[in-house]
Formats: C-alpha cells, sequence, structure tokens
C-alpha cells in the first residue's frame, strides 16, 4: 500500500482518509476504469454514513463517558408520584406537566438502555397463525461496479423456478455472502422474474450498473465449506471461453492458453470448474471445463483429429535422425543415424487437459535439472548444443551412447561410444535401461538412463536430445527434466538464412553433409507442427531459431534462470 501523506486516521479522521484516497491512489492506478471504480465505491452515501458512525462511536469509546445513574426513567417516574403530593405551584405542573411527555419519557428510555448497554431491539411474540409452508423472503441490495455480478443462474426443470446455480468465488455475489447456490430469484429491480428465461435476466443484470436489488427464496441447503486455493494447475490446450457451446454463461469464463498456471478456486460443480491464473492481482474466478469433462469432450473428438506419424514421406532419411553423440575424433560418428524402434504414436491415446504443479527451486547441494532438447531434423538442434558445450565445458555435459558396432581403431571406449555385445545389448533393452534405442546397418544405437546419471552425477547440466515421444519416460522426481523445442522459422525465413548451410544427409552410404533442398524445408516445418501439436503440452519452452546467435543467448538467458529461479514442476513427480 503507498503511503498516504494525508496523516494518520487519529489524525484526520478515518472520513477524511477514505475521502482522499482515491486522489492518493491515483498515480499507482493503472486503467480509468479502475480509477472510476475508486471514486464510485468511495463515493456511496452509505459508505459515508457508516464512516461518521463509526467515527463518532469511537470518539464515544475514546472518551469513555460513565453513567451517574442507570435508570433514570424510573426516578423521574417517582419524582412525579413525589410531587402529586405536593402543594401544586406553578413551576410543580409545569415539571410534572414535562415528565409526562411521550418524547421526554423516551429519551430517558434511551438513556437507560445507552447506560446499561442493552442495546438488542425487543421483537414481538411470533403469531399462533403463521403458515409454515410460506416462503420466506430476502431482500438483498448489491453495488455493482463494472464488473460481472459474478453468479450463474438455471431454470430448475421440475418446478421452473429461476435458482443460483453458481456462485464464482472472489466475485461481487460471493464477496456480499448474501447470495448462495440454490436461492430463488424472484425480483431483479422490481421486475418479476418467474416468467423469464435466464437470458432475460442475464440481460436485465448485465445493463444494471450502480446497486442492484434482489429478492430471493434463501436455499434450505446447508452450503458446505469447501477447501479453494490449495490447487495449482498447468494447462495442456488453449480455452476461449466465446467458442465453447456448453459453457453455461460465455461471460463467466476464463480463457487461457497452454502452459498457463491456474489456480483452482472451487470444484463444487464436477463440469466446470471456478479458476483464476496464478499471481493474477483480480480475485474473481472464472469458469473453466473440468478435466473429466474436458478429457470425455477430447476423446469423443479424438478420432477426428488423430496427427500423422513423424515419418512425412517415403524417403529413407525420414525415419531416422541424427546421432545424439558429438563426437571429437571422428567426423562420420556425427553423422550416423539410427531408426527409433518406438512408435512415433505412442502417446496419441493421452488427453492432455490439465496437470496438477508445485513450486520448485533447486537447491544449492541438488543436482542439476536434466535439460531435454526436441526439435526436427535440419533445425539447428546440435549446432546449439555444441555452441552451449563450448560455452561452458565445466558446466554442460552429454550422454555418451552405446553401440554394438565394432570399435574403430581411432576410438576410445566411454569416450565416442560404450562398446558393449549385442547380447548385452538386448538384455539391457529388456530389462529398460535405455531410454531410446535404433537400429543401423545391422547395429545398435541407444542412449541409457545410467549415461545421464554419469553426467548429473558430475554436477553438470546433462544436455539430452531425443525423440519427443521419449520425453514421458524420462518425467520423474530424479531428473526432474525441463524440455526446449526448437522450433524452425517460416519456411521463408529457412529458404533465406539456410541457402548456403548443410544437412547431414543419409541418401547415401556415407551420411554426407549436403545443402538444404525445398523438400528438406518443408519437411523440417510439417515435422515440427506435428512434435508441437501431438506433444506441446510436454515442452516446457519454446525457442524459435531463426538466428542461431539470438537462439543460442536465449537458450543459455532460459537455464540461467532454470538454476535460480522458481518453475513449477508436476506434483505427480514427488511421488514417482
Amino acid at each position: 500500500m503507498p503511503a498516504l501523506s494525508t496523516g494518520s486516521a487519529s489524525d484526520t479522521g478515518l472520513y477524511e482518509l477514505l475521502a482522499a484516497l482515491p486522489a492518493q491512489l491515483q498515480p499507482h492506478v493503472d486503467s480509468q476504469e479502475d480509477l472510476t471504480f475508486l471514486w464510485d465505491m468511495f463515493g456511496e452515501k452509505s459508505l459515508h454514513s457508516l464512516v461518521k458512525i463509526h467515527e463518532k462511536l469511537h470518539y464515544y469509546e475514546k472518551q469513555s463517558p460513565v453513567p451517574i445513574l442507570h435508570g433514570a426513567a424510573a426516578l423521574a417516574d417517582d419524582l412525579a408520584e413525589e410531587l402529586q403530593n405536593k402543594p401544586l405551584s406553578s413551576e410543580i405542573r409545569e415539571l410534572l406537566k414535562l415528565l409526562s411527555k411521550p418524547n421526554v419519557k423516551a429519551l430517558l428510555s434511551v438513556h437507560d438502555t445507552v447506560a446499561q448497554k442493552n442495546y438488542d431491539p425487543v421483537l414481538p411474540a411470533m403469531p399462533d397463525d403463521i403458515d409454515d409452508e410460506e416462503d420466506s423472503v430476502k431482500i438483498i441490495r448489491l453495488v455493482k461496479n463494472r464488473e460481472p455480478l459474478g453468479a450463474t443462474i438455471k431454470k430448475d426443470e421440475q418446478t421452473g423456478a429461476i435458482v443460483v446455480a453458481r456462485v464464482m468465488r472472489g466475485g461481487a455475489a460471493h464477496r456480499s455472502g448474501l447470495i448462495h447456490v440454490g436461492d430463488e430469484l424472484r425480483e431483479v429491480n422490481g421486475i418479476p422474474v418467474e416468467d423469464k428465461r435466464p437470458e432475460e435476466i442475464i440481460q436485465i443484470l448485465a445493463q444494471s450498473q450502480g446497486a442492484i436489488t434482489f429478492k430471493i427464496i434463501p436455499s434450505i441447503k446447508e452450503e458446505t465449506p469447501s477447501k479453494e486455493g490449495k490447487m495449482f494447475l498447468r494447462a495442456l490446450f488453449d480455452y476461449d471461453p466465446n467458442e465453447d457451446k456448453a459453457i453455461p454463461c460465455k461471460e463467466a469464463g476464463l480463457s487461457f492458453k497452454r502452459g498457463d498456471i491456474l489456480q483452482i478456486m472451487s470444484q463444487d460443480d464436477a463440469t466446470w470448474w471456478q479458476a483464476k491464473h496464478e499471481g493474477a492481482a483480480n480475485p474473481r474466478a472464472g469458469l473453466i471445463p473440468s478435466k473429466h469433462f474436458q478429457e470425455r469432450r477430447l476423446a469423443l473428438r479424438r478420432p477426428e483429429i488423430l496427427v500423422q506419424p513423424l515419418k512425412v514421406s517415403n524417403r529413407k532419411s525420414s525415419g531416422f535422425r541424427r546421432s545424439f553423440r558429438l563426437s571429437r575424433k571422428d567426423k562420420k560418428t556425427n553423422k550416423s543415424m539410427y531408426e527409433c524402434k518406438k512408435s512415433d504414436q505412442y502417446d496419441t491415446a493421452d488427453v492432455p487437459t490439465y496437470e496438477e504443479v508445485t513450486p520448485y527451486r533447486r537447491q544449492m547441494n541438488e543436482k542439476y535439472r536434466l535439460v531435454v532438447l526436441v526439435g526436427p531434423v535440419g533445425v539447428g538442434l546440435n549446432e546449439l548444443k555444441r555452441k552451449l558445450l563450448i560455452s561452458d565445458t565445466q558446466h554442460y555435459g552429454v550422454t555418451v551412447p552405446h553401440t554394438t558396432r565394432a570399435r574403430r581403431s581411432q576410438e576410445s571406449d566411454g569416450v565416442e561410444y560404450i562398446f558393449i555385445s549385442k547380447h548385452l545389448f538386448e538384455t539391457d533393452v529388456q530389462n529398460n535401461k535405455f531410454i531410446e534405442y535404433g537400429e543401423y546397418k545391422n547395429n545398435y544405437y541407444g542412449t541409457s538412463i545410467d549415461s545421464v546419471r554419469s553426467v548429473l552425477a558430475k554436477n553438470k547440466v546433462c544436455l539430452l536430445d531425443v525423440q519427443p515421444h521419449t520425453v514421458k519416460h524420462l518425467r520423474t522426481l530424479e531428473f526432474k527434466p525441463y524440455v526446449i523445442f526448437i522450433k524452425p522459422p517460416s519456411i521463408e525465413r529457412l529458404r533465406e538464412t539456410r541457402k548456403n548451410a548443410k544437412i547431414i544427409s543419409s541418401r547415401d552410404d556415407q551420411g554426407a553433409a549436403k545443402p538444404f533442398t525445398e523438400e528438406d524445408f518443408q519437411e523440417m516445418i510439417k515435422s515440427a507442427q506435428i512434435m508441437e501439436g501431438q506433444y506441446g503440452h510436454l515442452f516446457d519452452k519454446i525457442i524459435i531459431n531463426d538466428d542461431l546467435t539470438v537462439a543460442f543467448n536465449e537458450l543459455k538467458t532460459t537455464f540461467d534462470k532454470l538454476e535460480t529461479e522458481t518453475h513449477w514442476i508436476p506434483v505427480s513427480w514427488l511421488h514417482s
């Protein structure tokens, strides 16, 4: 709260302080709408009256006046009775007349009530002939200042009554504490609503500003207090309530993008949850489809939107990817390929909706998080990885892959590759010791889980590039992977920036580097679209490699933040 120059409440009074508050806050308010809201709120006559009463009571308590006696009315009655027995002079007659006046008697009665601090009203007895079936009606007056009311309504299928379907957490209705789910709405600003459709009532509310008066019949159901605001979810899909035909009220919906962190405020409704963006200043929640509802919708729609496998053509090179190992000695090792045995549509059965997350920050004594790089062939992923390694060889490291091919004369075991027998390789595959593996020219190649652990044990950041479907199996508390998708720019930029560059090709047995072709560009764009569409919900960061230097700097900045700042990780990792 900014400091106010008007002094403390004890110096100027609360009334003067509140009157000056909008002007004092004006430099700190972002929009004219918010400023108008402040002026309207602090200009309310009812608020002024309440503040004045508060000040009077505060002054009364501060002075602590003590009554001389607590029974002034009884004393006046005794005095009148005593004077009746005296000779009636003109002064006595005037005093008796004065003591008999109703307004004086009322004043003395109020004095005694205040002196005895007995402020409870005396209510008349309940009539004996009251109708037990009669509904109790409640009149509610809310002030709506350029914000939705924060409640949705529906027509009861059986009775036809208009009832409150839900109350949005943090909205005007919720803050008032006067409107509850199940309350029956009878009138809005004096307009009966029994014969109106919910859409017509919503229109009346939308056009109303300032004070709105409701006549309602309270629900007899007791609301159970819900534990709200304790769950955080990462959205795994984009959502626009204006395009959702199923949402009960588009104005009450909350839009979000894939990757946004949402704070769940209520799960009382099995179909529509209430949420707000994490860290948002606006306390009002909005409607989002529940996990179960969204999964069911996507599952029904899934056959229509099944993506293609990553093999986008019949060319031999399409099923291969560049080796994950950066060889320092044998340039041919850099060009070796392998075919992945896992299905490219491995995850199409999964329906990404939301993932529960929790804040995480790396501690000084902890191992670094595994960094997984994903991208289509030719996007420049290996070049970025090489630049990172060169920038700090003590901080970054890569895995040493396994292979069953024979060691060449210039190679050392454990440097270019870890050379093992075919039988041992197949045994390790059966024991799930490989993150991914493949076969090329009758030889196996693979990245083992232990090779990742070896890099991390040296207190280094392990840079690992894998096929995107493999990412799912790395998402554990041990590795806490941070997945970065290296994305190509537009095909026009590819033609412009890669015209003199070369791509590693497997069209011939030598795996030679050849200039990019138009077909290479189209394959890269298509492959990237499929990767992002099918596995984008697993990506923590997307970097467009338009310019290698710019992309490298963005990558380096991301790494620095990853090691020092708080990030959100799946709650499931903590139990894996």
